[in-house]
C-alpha cells in the first residue's frame, strides 16, 4: 500500500538493524506533485552495493593516527564547502576504517512501484532509506546505487 499522508499509521520510519518483512504502508508524493515532472530518470531498480564515499580520501596525518588510530580510521573523505554533507563548519569531512571501506552490500536487485520511482525522480532526497528484499531490511539510501550505474540512490 502506499499513501501520500505522512501521518498514516502505518508508516515505519529509517534503517533496521535486523531483518523485517517489508513495511505495509510506503510514502510518495501526491499525483498531483509527481505530475509536476521529474528532475532525474524515472528508474525502478536498484542494487545493494555498500556505502562508498562520495569525495577523495586521503591518508591520515601522522598528527591523526596518534588520535585515531585506536579507532581504527584509515582513511579521511573532506566534505567540500557548499555540499549537502558539510551544511555547517561543524561537520568538514569523515574517517573511515579499513572495515566500512571493504564492507559490500549483498549485491541484490530491488524492484519498486511506479509511484516510489516516480517520487525518487520528482524529489531525490524525499527517502532517507529503501528496503533491500535480499537484506530483508530497510537500509540508507547511500548503500545502494541505481540498477545498471554507479549512481547512488537518493542523489
Amino acid at each position: 500500500m502506499i499513501t501520500d499522508d505522512p501521518n498514516h499509521p502505518g508508516l515505519t520510519h529509517g534503517a533496521d538493524s535486523s531483518p523485517v518483512p517489508q513495511a505495509d504502508t510506503y510514502l510518495v508524493l501526491s499525483e498531483e506533485e509527481r505530475a509536476k515532472g521529474f528532475v532525474r530518470p524515472v528508474r525502478q531498480k536498484y542494487v545493494h552495493a555498500g556505502e562508498r564515499p562520495k569525495f577523495p580520501l586521503r591518508d591520515l596525518t601522522a598528527e591523526e593516527h596518534e588520535r585515531y588510530d585506536r579507532f581504527g580510521y584509515v582513511k579521511y573523505e573532506e566534505f567540500p564547502e557548499g555540499s549537502p554533507e558539510r551544511p555547517g563548519s561543524c561537520v568538514v569531512g569523515r574517517y573511515w576504517t579499513k572495515d566500512r571501506l571493504e564492507r559490500k552490500g549483498c549485491g541484490g536487485m530491488t524492484q519498486m512501484g511506479i509511484s516510489i520511482a516516480e517520487t525518487y525522480a520528482r524529489d531525490p532526497k524525499f527517502y532517507g532509506s529503501t528496503y533491500c528484499v535480499h537484506c530483508r531490511m530497510h537500509r540508507p539510501v547511500a548503500e545502494f546505487v541505481w540498477d545498471g550505474t554507479d549512481i547512488p540512490v537518493g542523489t
